[in-house]
């Protein structure tokens, strides 16, 4: 009997399973960001201007652009597919920037570097909206946290793809391509099995019990980011320390597992508490029913059955019409909720949202904000260069990796004061 209830005590491990999956997304997601880095090669083998450079970055920016279509497709779509079309658009997009770097093929055109430049900004819509809208339903209650852990590990996956790849390749420009084309499909294949939705927190003691499996997961991203600082700023490391770095960054990256698995071992034991005091109330029960009931027949004189009968069958008429009542005003109810327009908090459909004021005051904030810092991190290897630098992966390592804390914190500060 413990078994078979449908309770979010025992959908627990899967939740947290598919939050864990969530993270992972995230932290490889953030392949926009690392323009830099390969901007110098794609420059050279087609002898671009800087003009023509820059606008290169901007159909990759575009492809963010055409993040509505994820949204629009997330009231539509289930989680996998929507992860799936993304991780198809990244490897396509990538994909074919890594045989232009790698001289597998002949440098193409413009507009197809263009085009292609488009897809590969666009794939990380896809995986974002997926990954932010399935789990902010699966933790009604704790939004501010979820939004600041995946987003500041969509700050960190630009360290993390850099670091590895200097770690292991020596800030091969081809293999960094190889990279952002092929993670970031296994790893969505690896979330379309895990990460679905699930029912919220029931109960007060639920919320906070996933508060605390949230700051664990904030203690985890803080640990990571200070490691991938501190390995940017180690000169000329060895290969064996290389090597080391990124089996431990590894290691940290799939720690967040012992969440899902501690919850599945109290949700096993929670369940066979359970089943063992299901089974107990099932053997003594019923006979003490049974008993009861015959020494009541027994003792009944014969003749108030037929009063018996008439008083049952009026009560019954009667629970009956009250039933009848109920129902009849809980349609009524319905139709007036259903009427009702959603607040803040609540599920919105794209044209829901875009009827709120909250909606354009964000809208106008990122189409303002945002430009400027993508503008920066896009030019950040010439800047470099200018300044004299043969290598600019620290500098994009280190944005990185601030821009993760001020994710994180900002999600941690907005649900305490929203609170």
């Amino acid at each position: 009997m413990g078994y078979l209830r449908t309770s979010s005590t025992s959908l627990e491990p899967t939740k947290w399973l598919g939050f864990v999956t969530a993270v992972w997304v995230q932290a490889i997601s953030g392949n926009n960001y690392t323009f830099s880095n390969y901007s110098d090669a794609l420059k050279t083998l087609m002898s671009l201007t800087q003009l023509e450079l820059n606008n290169l970055s901007v159909a990759k920016d575009v492809g963010k652009a055409f993040g509505l279509l994820a949204g629009l497709a997330s009231d539509r779509l289930p989680t996998p597919v929507i992860l799936l079309i993304g991780s198809i658009e990244g490897l396509i997009g990538y994909g074919a920037q890594w045989l232009v770097v790698s001289k597998r093929i002949q440098p193409l055109s413009y507009w197809k570097m263009c085009i292609f430049l488009c897809l590969g900004g666009n794939s990380t819509t896809w995986m974002n909206t997926a990954v932010l809208v399935t789990c902010i339903r699966n933790f009604r209650s704790n939004r501010g946290p979820v939004s600041g852990i995946l987003k500041g590990y969509v700050g960190l996956s630009t360290a993390i793809f850099t670091d590895l790849c200097a770690a292991l390749f020596g800030d091969d420009p081809a293999k960094f391509l190889a990279m952002l084309a092929l993670i970031p499909f296994a790893v969505c294949l690896t979330a379309i099995v895990f990460l679905r939705e699930t029912p919220p927190a029931a109960t007060v003691e639920e919320e906070k019990e996933e508060s605390k499996y949230f700051n664990l997961f904030n203690v985890v991203a803080v640990i990571v980011a200070v490691y991938l600082l501190a390995y940017s700023f180690i000169p000329n490391p060895s290969h064996a320390l290389s090597s080391v770095f990124s089996v431990i960054l590894l290691v940290l990256l799939a720690s967040p597992l012992a969440v899902p698995v501690y919850a599945f071992i109290n949700s096993w034991n929670l369940n066979r508490f359970k089943n063992h005091a299901d089974v107990e109330r099932q053997i003594q029960e019923p006979l003490l029913r049974e008993e009861k009931t015959q020494e009541e027949i027994q003792e009944k004189p014969a003749e108030e059955a037929a009063p018996a009968v008439v008083e049952r069958t009026q009560a019954a008429e009667e629970e009956k019409a009250v039933v009848e009542r109920t129902q009849a005003a809980e349609e009524e109810k319905a139709v007036v909720v259903v009427k009702r327009r959603p607040v803040i908090g609540e599920d919105h459909t794209i044209l829901e949202a875009m009827s709120t004021i909250d909606f354009w005051i964000l809208f106008l904030s990122f189409l303002c904000g945002v430009g400027t810092g993508l503008a920066v991190m896009n030019n950040m290897g010439q800047i470099g260069l200018a300044l004299g630098y043969a290598d600019v992966s620290l500098f994009v390592s280190m944005t990185s990796i601030w821009g993760f804390f001020g994710r994180i914190i900002s999600g941690t500060v907005s649900e305490h004061y929203i609170k």
